[in-house]
């Protein structure tokens, strides 16, 4: 019997109802249509197709840029029983054939793709024999080049979808402005489009901007202020771990997060300050994706965002299970010019791009017209030894190949050890018996890890292996590799770098296909976005979540009533309406009789004292009060 939505949500995972706008976009893609789907950060974007992937037959394909991102949602799914694969660039030629082969002749429910892997000829002949349903697209405003990540192995989707006519596209952002929702219809090739947008209003967050020349004393007087858990962005790697010792030698327990940390301490601290063990996470914007912690009280930029869409995101981690929470930003005396000067970094000459190219070529030893979608693992600091670079400018420098669709940077992320049997059953038994040495090692492997070996990658932990074996885990390895090298196993080691890819042959670099039109759009976006970035941050004559929905295209004019601008004027309104309360007062008394000043104020409880003096001043002024000749105070009958 086929489950309905609801009763999808309720077995998988455990929740009664939808959130608002999940079920409307769910029978809008089940209806067939292509949808756009607006959501917040932490909105639930993932059931939105998930629910309605499992209540149709067949495979849906999910596109997402970010490998951790992919990992993640993939192990969440198969925690809960659901099979979910993923395609990118840290896996091997043969194990990419083997899970496409699953999607095609196995029982896979989900498989996730990143974008560049849309183009390769592997992947465009099979996905044309697997039972699609359904094409979710997630960050979907990488798509445009009006959007704040834009990535060009996104333009792919459109051919994908000539190979999957009559297949509905579900397209996911949680932040998109007017222009950019329009681009990623158009781009995605929408038919009877359905846009769903909640509001960008977030009705429990405050958001401030704070100016001072002191954010270490700032940020700890805020943290001692405010209780709860805390995000605290900086720039650089430095940063976090400067700041995090700052707050530690004050009695703040905090931990960091950055992309340079080994897995491993990315997830020691991470869990920490999930389990609240540590209050305080300090972070560059390599952290948050996938992290969902309802109980954050407090986000703060000791740096500037580069972009408000950056911002929204990064500040919306606060108050997600619905407590008043607070979005603050600290802007020193040069943070302005010191973020126009990044935005202008960030776009390095056409020389430098192609110096960079070469170097990369060089580096790995690509010669021209080959490399084609390999990968390599990237460490930068080795990189711009070797080559006397700078590493900002190198890093600049990759990111603007990428938006020309050449080279691909994924973000460093944990693959485990993993096994795949090259030979069938009978060919090992074989190889056991001529060489007895390795017979115990491959028992044991089958022991743990069951006859998956002979069909699919299977992970594995040579710690384990070498437990059980009463060996060492470079005992394993090295025997593994030589295994591997016999051609019996396929082995893949750990690994934890950042991935390089090579999105096309490899150019000379002197004839670089680079468009410099288009990078002079780029630069000139980048300014716009940073442009807007200051000036929601110096104007301070409008509530800030007016600002922000304006720049998502959102016109209102309700009053947040909680952000810095809105408390500020609730504070001088009730100034306002005490002073009137105390003219009022000091008119009563005065019709009685004529009064000192000092008996006058003495009538009144002595916390308004000065209120009354500056309200008695502005009244002799207006020549509503005068002095009699006994210095007493009357009334000026009008």
């Amino acid at each position: 019997m086929e489950l309905t939505i609801h009763q999808i949500l309720q077995q998988f995972w455990h929740y009664n109802a939808f959130r608002p706008l999940q079920e409307d976009i769910i029978q809008s893609v089940l209806a067939g249509q292509d949808t756009l789907a607006l959501l917040p950060t932490g909105g639930g974007k993932s059931i939105c197709f998930q629910v309605p992937a499992l209540a149709k037959p067949g495979i849906c394909l999910v596109i997402s840029p970010l490998i951790a991102l992919m990992k993640d949602q993939v192990e969440q799914l198969q925690k809960r029983n659901i099979a979910a694969v993923a395609i990118h660039s840290g896996l091997s030629k043969h194990e990419i054939d083997i899970i496409l082969d699953n999607c095609v002749f196995g029982q896979v429910k989900f498989l996730y793709v990143s974008p560049e892997r849309l183009q390769t000829d592997i992947f465009r002949e099979r996905v044309k024999r697997m039972s699609v349903s359904l094409l979710a697209v997630d960050e979907a405003h990488c798509i445009s080049q009006w959007g704040y990540d834009f990535r060009p192995a996104y333009l792919q989707i459109a051919e994908l979808r000539t190979l999957l006519p009559d297949i509905p596209v579900l397209a996911l952002t949680a932040t998109a402005t007017e222009v950019v929702k329009q681009d990623i219809q158009d781009k995605l090739l929408f038919q009877k489009a359905k846009v769903f947008q909640q509001s960008f209003a977030r009705a429990n967050l405050s958001y401030s901007c704070l100016v001072t020349e002191d954010k270490h004393a700032r940020l700890l007087g805020i943290l001692q202020k405010v209780p709860g858990s805390a995000v605290v962005y900086v720039r650089s790697r430095r940063q976090t771990v400067e700041t995090a010792k700052w707050l530690q030698a004050r009695g703040i327990s905090a931990g960091i997060y950055h992309a340079g940390l080994s897995f491993a301490d990315r997830a020691k601290f991470q869990q920490q300050w999930i389990e609240n063990r540590t209050r305080v996470i300090i972070a560059t914007n390599a952290f948050g994706m996938g992290i969902d912690k309802p109980d954050v009280r407090l986000v703060i930029h000791l740096d500037l965002p580069e972009t408000l869409e950056a911002y929204y995101q990064e500040a919306g981690r606060a108050g997600r299970g619905g407590k008043y929470s607070y979005a603050t930003v600290l802007l020193g005396p040069a943070d302005t010019e010191d973020l126009r000067a990044k935005v202008t970094e960030a776009h390095p000459p056409i020389d430098t791009l192609k110096r960079v190219y070469q170097a990369l070529a060089n580096y790995y030893q690509i010669a021209v017209g080959s490399g084609e979608f390999t990968s390599f693992d990237f460490q930068i600091d080795d990189f711009t030894r070797t080559y006397k670079l700078k590493a900002l400018e190198v890093h600049h420098a990759i990111r603007k190949l990428e938006s020309e669709g050449l080279l691909q940077l994924n973000e460093a992320f944990y693959a485990p050890s993993k096994l795949y049997f090259s030979v069938d059953h009978e060919e090992l038994y074989k190889f056991q018996i001529a060489h007895h040495e390795f017979d115990a090692l491959l028992k044991t492997l089958l022991r743990i890890y069951g006859g998956n070996l002979y069909s699919s990658f299977v992970k594995i932990n040579e710690r384990q292996i070498a437990s059980y074996l009463q060996s060492t885990e470079a005992a394993v390895r090295k025997t593994l590799e030589y295994l591997s090298q016999r051609n019996i196993v396929e082995y893949e080691p750990q690994r934890e770098a950042p991935q390089l890819l090579f999105t096309t042959p490899r150019y000379d670099a002197a004839n670089l296909p680079l468009d410099k039109a288009k990078l002079t759009q780029f630069r000139k976006t980048a300014v716009q976005k940073a442009e807007a970035v200051i000036n929601y941050l110096e104007t301070t004559n409008r509530c800030r979540t007016q600002l922000l929905l304006q720049y998502f295209g959102e016109i209102t004019d309700e009053y947040c009533r909680i952000c810095d601008y809105c408390l500020a004027r609730k504070k001088e309104q009730r100034k306002e309406d005490n002073y009137k309360i105390l003219h009022d007062q000091i008119i009563a008394h005065l019709s009685q009789q004529p009064l000192h000043p000092k008996a006058l104020v003495a009538r009144f409880e002595p916390k308004f004292a000065l209120d009354l003096t500056n309200i008695i001043r502005n009244m002799l002024e207006k020549g509503q009060l005068k002095y009699d000749n006994q210095s007493k105070l009357e009334l000026i009958k009008s």
